[in-house]
């Protein structure tokens, strides 16, 4: 099965697998965003978190490659009253632009194994304006012991030093590692070991 056969299965359900609130930690930094923003929600799936962000008044452009998960979102939007841009695009291949967004939300995007990561984590830069805001959380390796939801690769989730290793050169970066009890659709339930990143380029 290729990955996308496999994430197209995933969303082939009634439910929105993660829900369809936002990310607890992206909820969060509600403060720190303001109505007119240009956003980019990337790998946003069933777009809990880009409805989010367009409810907050930012311009959101969500990126994912499921058509399900397109579908779902788009009448997640409709149910909310909001408005988004949806790009169904391959994550791998996708043209990043310069400087165009003022916020960038990356929410459990371990898909990635090493190489590709690295190319996401550039683009996301690339892509950020000067003082944009880079918000981002995972998964930490504390999580295999948990094993209740997340990548089962060890070499697909963040630690500290791997995130300063990419994001040291921030204007701004703020790490914090805890565990925390997730409630977010079937996938994401229950104890878990998180890591955020809060940067400004």
């Amino acid at each position: 099965m290729s990955e996308l056969d496999r994430w197209e299965a995933r969303y082939a359900v009634p439910d929105y697998v993660f829900g369809t609130e936002p990310n607890a930690f992206l909820r969060a930094q509600a403060s720190l965003l303001a109505p007119g923003q240009k956003a980019l929600a990337v790998a946003d799936g069933e777009g809990r978190n880009g409805v989010w962000l367009a409810e907050q008044g930012l311009e959101v452009t969500s990126i994912e490659f499921s058509k399900t998960a397109i579908e779902k979102a788009k009448a997640l939007a409709r149910l909310r009253g909001v408005a988004m841009t949806i790009n169904r695009a391959d994550i791998a291949q996708w043209p990043w632009p310069v400087e165009s967004f003022d916020v960038i939300a990356a929410i459990f995007i371990q898909f990635a194994a090493p190489e590709l990561r690295r190319k996401i984590f550039a683009g996301m830069k690339r892509a950020m304006k000067h003082g944009g805001l880079l918000l981002m959380q995972g998964y930490a390796p504390g999580q295999l012991a948990y094993n209740n939801g997340g990548p089962s690769n060890p070499d697909q989730l963040w630690s500290r030093e791997l995130l300063e290793s990419f994001f040291s050169d921030m204007s701004s970066l703020e790490i914090r590692e805890h565990d925390d009890v997730l409630r977010e659709g079937a996938r994401h339930n229950g104890k878990s070991a998180l890591i955020d990143l809060v940067a400004r380029k």
